[in-house]
């Protein structure tokens, strides 16, 4: 990891900025993907995982037997520890919904806004090396209990043709039957175009590695909806001579290991610490299984050791982390004072860890800087809203000329006799 004492403000951006591939060859390499789904569907899509998974499928869609033998397979611990997770995800998310509010904006005239399901949503699922089963939680909760009428799924197979058996359960747990072994950009483009197997959907969820964003942004352009821009995963910590050194590169580490193009990031307060946390990430490295993951990703991590508070807290709000973990002496007002992140971890107990899984919050997360505008997905990400009004007789009476006279300003005469008319008519 890479140092930085006291950076300028005018170095902020290029600080921030994450590692990614050749934008110009990300682009035409999905779209070519793209172009491949939408014009021959499935059988672009078994050349595609024969390409890139190396595996022949002839079945996409899992079988009831493969979603049996899955359960069948799995600890009891396991099942037990998905169960639980699940129930506080949409303990949380259950939370989240609205009641209808009426108003009476003038006499006679009430609107209203009503949230409704969105009728069919697609859910990818990372798999390879770490299948996200937790994804399919945090996915496939908010999608029931929204009301979705359709929900697919799409995950890479395996190099025996299968996916992942704790994917299989957590979908199955939370009522996701239509579930397909398709992976990558051609699985976004499957859901988004549709295929003879695979349902044309109207949004799409899920986080993937660069290919995967590239495809969910350039699909947006066929008029479909996605969660957000959520690529590559990230971690910032900020710490100060309270924190335990320990603790601190276990939550660098768990974010690491995640990806080679994974990024994380270490704000301190001085450089007291540094020296303590370097060789507990060397100690701790050594342990994991996915070390040689870790290691590229932190060659692309940094440092940041800034000395006043604020400024600390105006770099953070500019990286605009998908992770923040802070753990200060005074962790719950630092925390307060965040403007731009995905999601929040505060005090020297809250790993990052503990949100990716079970505490109940929503683990999709807008990354790369796009928690300056975007937040995680939650509830309503699964819903629409549509406003409504009525007007009585005495509603028009008193709305009627206010509108009558804001058409004539704007030289819409369709709009001012279309009140003009049925004033006449109560006349």
């Amino acid at each position: 990891m890479k140092i930085y004492s006291n950076p300028s403000q005018e170095t902020w951006t290029e600080l921030s900025k994450r590692p990614q591939l050749e934008l110009e060859f990300l682009d035409s390499s999905v779209r070519n993907v793209l172009n491949r789904v939408k014009k021959s569907g499935d059988d672009a899509l078994r050349e595609l995982t024969l390409q890139y998974d190396k595996v022949s499928i002839q079945e996409l869609r899992v079988s009831e037997a493969e979603l049996a033998e899955a359960e069948k397979s799995l600890p009891a611990s396991l099942k037990q520890a998905i169960t639980t997770a699940a129930a506080n995800i949409e303990k949380f998310h259950a939370a989240q919904k609205r009641d209808v509010m009426t108003v009476e904006t003038l006499p006679g005239v009430t609107c209203w806004r009503k949230g409704v399901a969105i009728d069919k949503v697609g859910i990818y699922i990372p798999g390879g090396s770490a299948p996200l089963f937790s994804t399919v939680l945090m996915l496939g909760v908010p999608a029931k209990l929204a009301g979705c009428k359709e929900v697919v799924l799409c995950s890479p197979p395996d190099k025996s043709g299968k996916i992942n058996a704790a994917i299989l359960f957590a979908a199955k747990l939370v009522g996701i039957t239509r579930i397909f072994k398709a992976g990558g950009a051609q699985a976004i483009a499957a859901m988004a175009f549709g295929t003879q197997s695979i349902p044309k959907v109207h949004k799409i969820f899920g986080p993937g590695n660069q290919y995967v964003t590239k495809a969910k942004q350039l699909v947006m352009e066929e008029g479909l909806a996605i969660d957000m821009p959520a690529g590559p995963s990230e971690v910032l910590v900020m710490a100060d001579e309270t924190a335990d050194a320990s603790f601190i590169a276990a939550d660098l580490l768990s974010q690491a290991e995640h990806g080679e193009d994974s990024q994380v990031m270490l704000v301190l307060n001085n450089d007291s610490m540094v020296s303590a946390i370097q060789n507990e990430i060397s100690k701790q490295l050594e342990q994991l299984p996915r070390k040689a993951i870790a290691e590229k990703s932190l060659a692309n991590s940094r440092v940041i050791i800034i000395n006043d508070q604020a400024t600390a807290l105006d770099f953070i709000n500019e990286y605009a982390p998908e992770h923040l973990i802070i753990n200060t002496k005074n962790a719950d007002a630092v925390a307060a004072a965040v403007s731009n992140a995905g999601s929040v971890f505060i005090g020297n107990y809250s790993p990052e860890a503990i949100g990716d899984y079970a505490s109940g919050t929503n683990h999709t997360l807008p990354t790369n800087g796009f928690a300056k505008a975007f937040a995680g997905v939650s509830l309503e990400s699964f819903m629409k809203y549509i406003t409504f009004q009525k007007l009585t007789e005495a509603g028009i009476k008193t709305l009627g000329p206010v509108v009558e006279e804001m058409a004539e300003a704007e030289q819409l005469a369709g709009h001012k006799r279309a009140v003009t008319i049925r004033l006449e008519k109560l006349k």
